[in-house]
């Protein structure tokens, strides 16, 4: 019996550290693409938001199962090798940031027509309006769902284990066909993906606080 406790507590401690990492790549991944693309889409520049729509479309309209194996699978044959992780954390923060670029494209567009131009009456750039009179504005309408999206991303991190990716779930699956035993690597997959969400819940509520906008500024 302390032997397969043993096994299965370095099985899912290996498992548990291949999800962390996709889980924090994905999602800085994610958060990047959600600006880039975001911003993107907004742009007064037609090229930029052609490349931006495109993107969310894309990553929106097929499916991340055939988004990870196309880089895994399909990529060498042109002749780009990416390891699973890589492949794992591209495919999953590509495809959670083309939601995520909608979410910025839909904060941006919720702060009033008044502050743009407000802006323009005090001769900013576009860019420095974003900066400083914009984003300060829209970020606190993000995070909430900026959250929503990295919980998702977390969930979707077992799906590396179809490219051969030890992660939480791959684990569990090894340790019941070594042992036998279904319920109890299983319960441990469940209070760990539960663990690495409230992390997640807690880092989310953490940045609420940190970016609240003034009471009178709050969205009602």
């Amino acid at each position: 019996m302390t032997a397969t406790l043993i096994d299965l507590a370095v099985s899912m401690g290996r498992g548990l550290a291949i999800t962390a990492w996709l889980t924090m790549g994905g999602c800085a991944l994610a958060l990047a693409c959600a600006f880039l693309f975001g911003l993107g889409r907004v742009s007064e520049r037609r090229a930029v938001r052609a490349i931006s729509i495109g993107y969310i479309e894309l990553f929106r309209g097929t499916s991340v199962f055939v988004q990870i194996f196309w880089l895994y699978y399909a990529l060498p044959a042109f002749g780009i090798l990416l390891s699973p992780m890589v492949s794992g954390i591209v495919a999953l923060g590509l495809n959670v940031g083309a939601y995520g670029a909608e979410i910025v494209r839909s904060a941006v567009g919720a702060v009033g027509r008044d502050q743009a131009e407000a802006s323009t009456a005090l001769n900013l750039t576009r860019w420095q309006s974003l900066r400083y009179i914009i984003l300060p504005q829209a970020v606190p309408r993000m995070i909430p769902v900026f959250g929503n999206n990295a919980v998702e991303l977390l969930k979707a991190t077992a799906i590396v284990s179809l490219i051969s990716l030890s992660d939480i779930t791959f684990q569990a699956q090894q340790f019941r066909i070594r042992t036998g035993q279904t319920i109890m690597p299983f319960i441990v997959t469940l209070l760990l993906y539960f663990m690495l969400y409230l992390l997640i819940l807690h880092g989310v509520r953490r940045a609420e606080r940190a970016y609240a906008l003034p009471s009178g500024n709050r969205p009602s």
